[in-house]
């Protein structure tokens, strides 16, 4: 036994007095996974006569910190822009120096230009997407930015979806003359005249936007102008015009026959002079005639009003969709996950951040929800794995490993001072 020995086991004992009380102090941090000392007993080793080797114990040394990272507690938030992985992957963030740095911490920040940040002010990544259909535009990571200052501009009306039934017992909208009584031969019963029906009898309204975002009234009406082995329902505008804007031409089985998908084209004027009209396609590929009330199912158009941004929202796959007070949304960006071969390869960094190593190896980028990476929770953010009742009681067991380390140095000292004091 010598000092050395002793010594060797304080230092040991300390370095893991110092990983419990770090995970106990991020006990409460977000993202936060836990480490633990790993021991290497240190030997002494010669070289025998024989060729054989003898050697004794000379102490103990750290041989490696590891880091824990299993899943922690999901903690429901309520706040949009906190974030949670359920699974593998870190999000991804350019630091302010312009590095980039990984975190399971997803308690997200706006800047006042609307970029998306962590609190250590480092840009969160993730990839470019369309805003109509939220397909990434690129397979490159960028720092997210979200509309916050500006409004989402008007949308002018080009397609209008309909989907409606034509009552097939309907009569014709010209009406048909009375029929006298007839003795014959063949003898013919009378009938009544049947009046005309007003155009009014049949229709539907909407609105549409022009180019400015100004709301425009259309009103659809239908009149049966034939019926037989082939019925067509002429569509009007207005309850003046004499050009019907399409004829629609059923089979016996009440079938859409014309007109062929896309071929009809609706003009709408637009209240001021200086907006050019609207050109909307109209779709009638699915109005049916069957003996049935005259009811519309489905009345659509792709037009909008300009819209403030209302509110945020995170999917599942990492897709943020904002919300505009013209009931508009759209997907501006994707949150991006990576994930490395040798996770413990990582080095923890200041702000909850770990740092690529060539130990871990390169990040393998990819979204949430795809292949080893977790999905995302909206709304709420992971938990610490710290155990804490399992570190206080690791605690007791390392203290009393230091105590019993300087009871040997404590020991050796009386040893040497019996030697000292030999006559």
């Amino acid at each position: 036994m010598s000092f050395q020995t002793g010594l060797s086991g304080l230092n040991a004992a300390s370095r893991n007095l110092d990983v419990i009380g770090n995970n106990i102090a991020n006990a409460n941090t977000t993202g936060m996974k836990s480490s633990r000392t790993e021991f290497a007993s240190l030997v002494a080793a010669s070289i025998g006569t024989g060729g054989g080797g003898s050697g004794a114990g000379i102490g103990v040394e750290v041989a490696a910190i590891s880091q824990s990272f299993t899943q922690g507690n999901i903690n429901i938030t309520g706040n949009n822009l906190d974030v949670a992985v359920n699974g593998g992957g870190f999000f991804q963030l350019k630091q302010p120096d312009g590095s980039a740095a990984y975190t399971r911490d997803g308690s997200f920040k706006l800047d006042k230009d609307g970029y998306l940040m962590s609190n250590s002010g480092a840009n969160i990544m993730g990839y470019p997407t369309d805003p109509t259909t939220g397909k990434p535009t690129s397979a490159s990571i960028q720092p997210l930015q979200l509309p916050t200052s500006a409004p989402i501009g008007a949308n002018a009306t080009t397609a209008i979806v309909t989907e409606f039934n034509l009552d097939a017992r309907a009569p014709l909208a010209a009406g048909v003359a009375a029929i006298p009584a007839s003795a014959g031969p063949p003898a013919v019963a009378a009938q009544a005249a049947i009046p005309p029906t007003p155009r009014t009898t049949y229709g539907t309204s909407m609105t549409a936007y022009d180019s400015q975002g100004t709301a425009v009234p259309v009103t659809l009406y239908f009149e049966r102008k034939t019926a037989g082995a082939t019925d067509t329902w002429e569509v009007y505008d207005s309850t003046t015009a004499t050009t019907p804007v399409a004829t629609l031409t059923f089979d016996a089985d009440g079938k859409l026959t014309a007109p062929l998908p896309g071929a009809t084209t609706l003009t709408i004027d637009t209240p001021s002079a200086a907006t050019p009209s609207i050109l909307a396609k109209l779709d009638v590929t699915k109005v049916t005639q069957y003996g049935s009330a005259f009811t519309v199912s489905n009345l659509t158009q792709d037009g909008y009003a300009p819209g403030e941004l209302v509110g945020l929202n995170i999917g599942q796959d990492g897709k943020i969709t904002a919300r505009y007070s013209n009931g508009e949304t759209q997907t501006n960006g994707q949150l991006a996950l990576a994930d490395f071969r040798n996770s413990q390869g990582l080095t923890p960094g200041a702000g909850n951040t770990w740092i690529e190593t060539f130990a871990s190896g390169q990040p393998v980028q990819g979204s949430p929800g795809q292949g080893k990476f977790g999905a995302l929770r909206a709304g709420a953010l992971e938990e610490s794995n710290v155990d804490l009742t399992g570190e206080l009681v690791n605690m007791m067991t390392a203290q009393r490993a230091y105590q019993a380390n300087a009871q040997t140095i404590k020991t050796q000292d009386q040893i040497m001072t019996t030697l000292v004091n030999l006559k």
